[in-house]
């Protein structure tokens, strides 16, 4: 996983060079990366309970998947491989915003999506330590707060999603 190579990019989100993943992040380059949020049918969001493994953001609650733009990949296919492999599941994503990458992003521009899934959910203990669905209004108070158990990014995503005309 520390090994594996990812686009490093510019200011405009055009690709440089390829890096192992460990170097991107050491050095603080700009990258790629996908988040999704899975909300079922009574609107909840599920939200992932990362790894105690993770290198980053061990043990905080993040969105339902997510992960890095692999060397030759797009955000699309990025976004149905993480699906596929955090959650193990297959859904129709539709494209929400792209955030700019920044320091409290990880330097990482962050593509957004979302799905409708019910479960059931297979997800990779590996990554993931628990799922939990979430009311949205409950999340708006945690993010309002500051709420320390969730990942910066999070916090990001889910203030612009609340705030953004969506189709």
């Amino acid at each position: 996983m520390h090994d594996e190579l990812l686009a490093v990019v510019d200011e405009h989100d055009l690709i440089l060079a390829h890096r192992p993943r460990y170097e991107i992040h050491a050095q603080g380059l700009r990258h790629r990366a996908v988040h999704i949020l899975v909300f079922n049918d009574r609107n909840q969001l599920l939200l992932q309970k990362r790894s105690q493994s993770k290198d980053l953001n061990q043990g905080l609650w993040d969105t339902s998947a997510a992960g890095h733009v692999d060397q030759g990949e797009t955000y699309d296919q990025c976004a149905l491989r993480e699906l596929r492999e955090e959650l193990g599941v297959a859904a129709l994503l539709m494209p929400l915003f792209k955030l700019q990458a920044e320091p409290a992003l990880g330097m990482e521009f962050v593509q957004v999506y979302c799905c409708r899934h019910n479960g059931p959910f297979h997800f990779a203990a590996d990554e993931i330590d628990e799922v939990r669905w979430s009311e949205p209004l409950d999340i708006d108070a945690r993010v309002g707060r500051n709420d320390t158990t969730l990942t910066e990014t999070f916090k990001s995503i889910w203030y612009r999603y609340r705030h953004t005309e969506l189709p």
